[in-house]
This record gives C-alpha cells, sequence and structure tokens, in this order.
C-alpha cells in the first residue's frame, strides 16, 4: 500500500513534469505559485526529477537574462510522466466514485427528512 506521501510527493512530480512539459521556461518561482509549494521546496522537487534522470538543464537561450534555465523532459521523463499520468488519474476516479457514493447518501439522508414548517 502506498503512503499518503508518496502519493503527494507522486502528485507533486506529476504536476511539475505536466508544468514543464507545456512550458519548459517556466522558473522556479513560477513552478513553485502553480503546483502550490514554496520555491525551496520546488528546488528540491526539481534536483530529484533531475537526479531520477527524467528532467535536464539546459540554458533557456531566448532569455535576455542567460543564468535561465530550460527544464526539460527527458525521454526517461516523459516516460514516466505517463505512467504517473495513469496512476493519478486512477486515484482521482476512486477519489471520485467514493465522494459521489457519499453525496448520494448525504442526498437520500436529506429526502428521507420530513419538511419543517416554515416561520413566516
Amino acid at each position: 500500500m502506498t503512503s499518503k506521501r508518496t502519493k503527494l510527493q507522486e502528485d507533486t512530480h506529476f504536476r511539475v513534469l505536466r508544468l514543464l512539459q507545456e512550458n519548459p521556461e517556466m522558473s522556479q518561482r513560477e513552478l513553485a505559485e502553480a503546483v502550490g509549494i514554496s520555491v525551496g521546496g520546488i528546488h528540491y522537487v526539481l534536483n530529484a526529477l533531475i537526479g531520477k534522470g527524467l528532467v535536464k538543464l539546459g540554458n533557456f537561450t531566448a532569455a535576455e537574462d542567460k543564468r535561465r534555465y530550460a527544464y526539460i523532459l527527458t525521454p526517461k521523463g516523459i516516460a514516466e510522466k505517463t505512467a504517473i499520468t495513469h496512476r493519478f488519474l486512477a486515484r482521482k476516479l476512486e477519489e471520485y466514485k467514493a465522494l459521489k457514493a457519499e453525496i448520494d447518501a448525504l442526498r437520500s439522508e436529506i429526502e428521507d427528512v420530513p419538511k419543517l414548517p416554515s416561520l413566516k
């Protein structure tokens, strides 16, 4: 069984990989804001993704500031993003089913309760 922390970490990796695939020149600050974590947290995530060989650093040549980097998904990163996407989608579908069942149960409870007379 996967721990809650591992799921959270995988969700963060999924969101970062997805954002970088669409926009490799995003800054760490922009990534952190989009994912909803601190800049230090995004730095840690990027280093982990680079260490796993899922992302590589490249210079973003179109930028005026030559210190800017582009975070490029490697072929291994693209494959991992696809695998994570499948797991993420499966988890979200399970969450949706559980939430829908809870909503249906609550609706049924409300329908069974006699209506109170209005106070006018």
